[in-house]
């Protein structure tokens, strides 16, 4: 046993490795939970410093914490921040539903770190982890906080610059293509022209709406549950903690969280993360419609749609020579089913609020961080890899615009309904255009025909014929 500790915690003795920086309860919870392997994320130990950095400054505020104790968690906590030490964070989120034990995993790491710096051994709890670097805290209040903070930070920072740069991309897309003039498709069939400018417009249109979303989203998320300890009612939470902590929260972030109207509602309900989480669902239907639209439009080379190219990044196939497939829309639709999934697991998760405390908290927290990076790293790789260097194939849109019979809609004006029908289906059925089917049936003169079938005029709103 030379290559342990003997800590102690109110079950009795525990054998900590002595190398490890957590302590007793870490340990137990290591033991008790051998259950997936997965580990919170780094951003959610980055919010787990920030708060116990936070907490520290407010209670040395209140006269609560010595300066040198503060100092030493504060210092402590930065470095658990920064990342330097995530390897301590060994706990599985598959374990106690209020998160408990990895709060207890962070109490214990920064007190240790601090222990030493002030000259203690690791383990002596010079520093205490329940009653300094918890101080005025619970984990019923920490975790919640925690997963708002995480959320907020990984939206904010990586989630939003990722859809803006796309809308970005998108956008020159959508000038590139304007002159574009192609088959418009409803139901997957044939319908009246648009530009191919038009159609990466309305995909810029649909993510710049996702981002309105995701602001109001971060809007709910900024209201921190802590200040509310073991029930929401405060207790062991001195007067002004909540309001000075939150505070030192919000100067390390940047971002204007504060103080939850309502501790009860906090702690027990996670409804501000279902609906955060809901937009996120949101934003994977309309990537997932975004990436079927464009994977279906290069379709081919020889027997799809073939309207776009798509960049060749890699060999689409292992026994058929030369052939390249969408991989960046299907590795972005899979992102899009894995959020979805996450959201389910959300949504279960706040039915589990009962009475005072919701019990599935970190399964929420690792699903919504989940979601939040891999929509980020989706939007990254799709934008350099494929969506920057997608061209568009004039002569084949022209070639399918020109077979396209729903272009006799232009003719309702002039010779109306069921005559524009008729020609529809005699082109369609014997494959020539509506210019020439309409000629053959010496239903208009040639030059009022260029007139009604001008095709571009068929995109622009208000022109008379593009009804």
């Amino acid at each position: 046993m030379s290559n342990f500790r003997i800590e102690k915690d109110s079950l009795g003795d525990v054998h900590v490795p002595e190398n490890a920086w957590y302590a007793a309860q870490t340990q137990r919870a290591l033991d008790n939970f051998p259950i997936s392997g997965i580990r919170f994320p780094r951003r959610f130990i980055e919010a787990l410093a920030i708060i116990k950095a936070s907490a520290a400054r407010a209670n040395h505020e209140l006269g609560l914490l010595p300066e040198s104790s503060r100092d030493a968690i504060v210092d402590a906590a930065e470095n658990v921040r920064s990342g330097s030490w995530d390897a301590e964070f060994v706990l599985d989120i598959f374990q106690t539903g209020s998160g408990t034990s990895t709060n207890m995993n962070a109490n214990e790491v920064i007190a240790n770190l601090a222990t030493v710096a002030l000259g203690g051994e690791r383990g002596s709890k010079l520093v205490h982890p329940n009653d300094d670097v918890n101080m005025s805290q619970s984990s019923n209040d920490v975790i919640p906080t925690a997963m708002h903070v995480a959320a907020t930070l990984g939206i904010t920072r990586e989630l939003i610059p990722a859809l803006k740069e796309f809308i970005t991309s998108l956008h020159s897309k959508a000038r590139d293509f304007d002159d574009v003039l192609k088959s418009g498709r409803t139901h997957l069939m044939d319908a009246t022209p648009v530009r191919l400018g038009q159609e990466f417009s309305g995909w810029a249109a649909q993510l710049e709406k996702a981002v309105q979303r995701l602001e109001s989203a971060v809007d709910d998320l900024s209201e921190l549950a802590l200040g509310g300890t073991a029930t929401g009612t405060g207790i062991n939470c001195p007067p002004g903690f909540a309001a000075s902590a939150i505070g030192h929260i919000a100067q390390m972030t940047e971002h204007p969280f504060r103080e939850a109207d309502n501790h009860f509602e906090a702690q027990a309900a996670k409804d501000a993360y279902v609906h955060a989480s809901g937009v996120l669902n949101t934003l994977a239907t309309s990537l997932m419609k975004i990436a079927n639209d464009i994977r279906h439009l290069s379709s081919g080379p020889t027997s799809g749609l073939a309207e776009i190219r798509l960049p060749a990044i890699q060999p689409g196939s292992s026994i058929m020579p030369g052939k390249v497939n969408p991989v960046q829309s299907e590795a972005m639709m899979m992102v899009c089913a894995r959020v979805m999934g996450n959201h389910v697991s959300i949504t279960i998760g706040n039915q589990h609020g009962n009475f005072e405390l919701n019990v599935m908290m970190p399964v929420m927290a690792h699903a919504m961080l989940e979601s939040i990076s891999i929509l980020s790293g989706t939007l990254h790789a799709f934008r350099e890899k494929c969506l920057d260097g997608i061209e568009a194939d004039r002569e084949r849109c022209r070639e399918l615009l020109e077979l396209n019979p729903s272009i006799a809609t232009a003719l309702n004006r002039e010779i109306g309904y069921d005559q524009a029908s008729k020609v529809a289906k005699k082109s369609a059925a014997e494959r020539k255009s509506v210019r020439d089917v309409v000629l053959e049936l010496g239903l208009m003169d040639g030059k009022k025909l260029d007139e009604v079938l001008n095709v571009r005029h068929m995109t622009e709103p208000g022109i008379p014929g593009a009804g």
